[in-house]
């Protein structure tokens, strides 16, 4: 890819909790580095990062995009991922390509927690990430110690963080900071670079102890700078930088930056950072193993674009890619450049580049394409995330039904945590909660045209019987010609729970002959899939004990009509239960939302079965419980209101239990309404 100089681009991803300011931190660095002459604003819906009509509409990032920049004629690709823990697939993705995570967050002690999902995927995959204190003007203005913020922060890294500034106040205003290494002091300047001013008296003794806890951590991983700490030596700069560069690429420390976005405080020094410390991207593809020969390319984004078709986000990590080259079981149908509002066509892309490839139509996010062939899919991709909310879809118009059904392949092949299945008739897609799925359904209103409708799915009620009853049936007709006859006799019994139905012949005598008796099976079962309270009937056993046939006018039709009306008739007066699914739960969340967590399960009828450490998680809990499925619609927001939004849970399904009063008349009344209005 053309890009004015010889350095093959690098790659940094911004990331952080929703709110902690991502996308306004973009808008700095590419006014920064030149990319725009004005900023943007994500309240009025001109932020170059948030373009999309589904993020404009709700003031917030609702997918990875990817921009580009160039500072001090380094090349560099920009991908400003979503921070709302519902779309944190999509951030998962990103990171798995990026050379180096930005993380940006909020001065605020209380909230460090929210990082710890973020900081645990980036260490577990070994990503080089720093810290970007935003919003640092609001340290003064809320008496915040910046030793405070950094025992709650250091409370939620697996990996030792390393402050390379400390602020510089006048009265409750930062106006500054020392940079630790070079120990020199700066002035903020709003939107231009921070001016070098004389070290301020108040703030020498501050910055001489973080200095030395800086180095101090720095020795923990270079025995040299160890000795000259020892020796009461002090390292040049130079070897310091050099120190951070190499402990950073190996993802031993988390730098931590401070700074305001919306102010341009502290940009063109995490720029600085970012271009001496952050790995190259030949680096980074040994560090996920992927150094080889020939063209090298991984997706991590598929896009269904109007006009371009399919489209693959990749980075490419060793070889040059040209339009019409073959990679994997497709042949690349034209490259294009992001960073702008529009794509731009262009012939090649070289290593480190982050572009849109078109008609690649098997490649799927993670997978390793080459000129030889597909490559595989690294372990260590993220796998999808279960799904924790779920909406009936449909379409509005029924002429649309079969072009919903071809948008929704669509977006499950855009989205991997999307997911797509029938439930009693219903097409139910489940994904990570109201905002995720609500904006499924702006897409496909938006980009496909497509008037759909959500709500919450039915609940898969079941019923059941509570005593044996033996029933006879007669099914005799006679119109002219062969007439239809078939008698049975039949006995229908409650089975334990979870045996499901089970059919038995206890005919003797050849009271019926044995090529009918397969239709009364089939009659019977007919007759199950709706029981007298309306609902699918379940762990029953049907057996038949004797019947008539005639000669002439019995047949397989006549012995299944008899089967089903024998059964309706017997379920009717067998004492009919409605059963409701209970799930097995298992909550996981911080430990001081422990006690929240379980007055939300007992809130919602559910059985807490007990509560453990979370296995490998510092800090956090799991709650085990029953739930009945009809409490759990909107459990999801509940959960995370309570808990900083960082609370979650797995379910599956673990038996059927009798719902019985007022709860079970509401259900069954609910039900044949609801058949009625049909």
């Amino acid at each position: 890819m053309s890009n004015g100089t010889r350095t093959a681009p690098r790659c940094a991803a911004l990331v952080g909790p929703y709110l902690s300011g991502k996308t306004t931190l973009l808008e700095s660095l590419l006014m920064a580095t030149g990319q725009i002459a004005r900023k943007g604003s994500v309240q009025d819906g001109t932020s170059a990062g948030d373009a999309s009509a589904e993020a404009r509409a709700r003031h917030m990032s609702t997918e990875v995009s990817v921009h580009t920049c160039a500072y001090l004629g380094d090349p560099w690709h920009i991908l400003d991922c979503p921070g709302s823990i519902e779309l944190a697939g999509d951030a998962a993705r990103a990171l798995m390509v990026a050379d180096v995570a930005v993380v940006v967050c909020e001065p605020v002690p209380d909230k460090a927690a929210m990082l710890a999902p973020l900081l645990r995927f980036l260490d577990e995959n070994a990503v080089p990430h720093l810290l970007f204190v935003n919003k640092v003007d609001q340290l003064g203005g809320g008496d915040v110690r910046v030793a405070d913020l950094m025992t709650a922060l250091e409370g939620v890294s697996q990996r030792p963080l390393v402050l390379r500034q400390v602020p510089i106040r006048q009265g409750r205003t930062v106006t500054g900071y020392v940079d630790l290494v070079s120990e020199r002091a700066y002035r903020y300047c709003a939107g231009a670079k921070s001016e070098a001013v004389p070290m301020p008296d108040a703030v020498l003794s501050r910055e001489r102890a973080a200095r030395q806890d800086l180095l101090e951590a720095l020795a923990d991983f270079d025995d040299a700078l160890l000795e000259q700490l020892l020796d009461d030596v002090s390292p040049p700069p130079a070897d310091v930088y050099r120190q951070l560069s190499r402990d950073l690429a190996d993802d031993l420390i988390v730098p931590v930056f401070l700074g305001s976005a919306q102010n341009d405080h502290g940009v063109r020094r995490l720029l600085k950072a970012l271009r001496h410390e952050a790995p190259p991207v030949g680096m980074t593809a040994r560090r996920l193993g992927l150094e080889g020969n020939g063209v090298l390319v991984q997706p991590f984004r598929i896009h269904h674009a109007p006009h371009s078709g399919r489209l693959a986000y990749c980075r490419v990590w060793q070889g040059e890619v040209t339009d019409g080259q073959a990679l994997g079981p497709d042949r690349v149908g034209g490259i294009f450049a992001l960073g702008g509002a529009t794509p731009t066509k262009i012939t090649s892309a070289g290593p480190g580049a982050v572009v849109a490839l078109a008609k690649l139509e098997h490649a799927q996010p993670g997978a390793l394409l080459s000129a030889r062939g597909e490559a595989g899919t690294p372990l260590s991709w993220p796998a999808a995330a279960e799904p924790v909310h779920a909406l009936a879809v449909r379409a509005e118009q029924r002429a649309d039904e079969v072009k919903l059904t071809g948008a929704l392949a669509k977006l499950l092949d855009e989205d991997p945590d999307l997911r797509l299945a029938m439930e009693d008739g219903e097409m139910v897609l489940s994904g990570q909660g109201t905002v995720h799925l609500g904006i499924a359904l702006d897409r496909l209103r938006g980009r496909f045209g497509l008037g759909v409708a959500g709500r919450p799915p039915a609940v898969p009620y079941r019923e059941s019987i509570r005593r044996m009853v033996a029933e006879h049936a007669r099914f005799k007709r006679q119109s002219g010609g062969h007439g239809q006859f078939a008698d049975v006799h039949l006995t229908v019994a409650p089975l334990a729970r979870g045996e499901g139905f089970r059919f038995e012949d206890e005919v003797v005598g050849g009271a019926i002959p044995r090529s009918f008796i397969p239709a009364v099976e089939d009659g019977a079962r007919e007759a199950l899939s709706s029981g007298p309270l309306g609902f699918p009937v379940v762990d029953v056993s049907v057996t038949l004990t004797g019947g008539q046939f005639h000669a002439v006018d019995s047949s397989e039709q006549a012995f299944r009509t008899a089967g089903r009306m024998a059964v309706q008739e017997a379920l009717a007066k067998a004492e009919p239960v409605l059963l409701e699914p209970v799930l097995l739960v298992t909550v996981h969340t911080p430990t001081e939302f422990t006690a929240k967590a379980q007055r939300l399960l007992s809130g919602r009828r559910g059985q807490i079965l007990g509560f453990d450490v979370r296995p490998g998680w510092s800090g956090w809990d799991q709650v085990t419980a029953y739930i009945p499925q009809a409490d759990m619609g909107d459990f999801i927001v509940d959960l995370r209101s309570l808990t900083l939004g960082l609370g979650g849970y797995t379910a599956r399904f673990d038996h059927l239990a009798e719902l019985m009063g007022r709860l079970a008349d509401r259900v069954v009344e609910g039900h044949q309404a609801g058949y009625a209005a049909q």
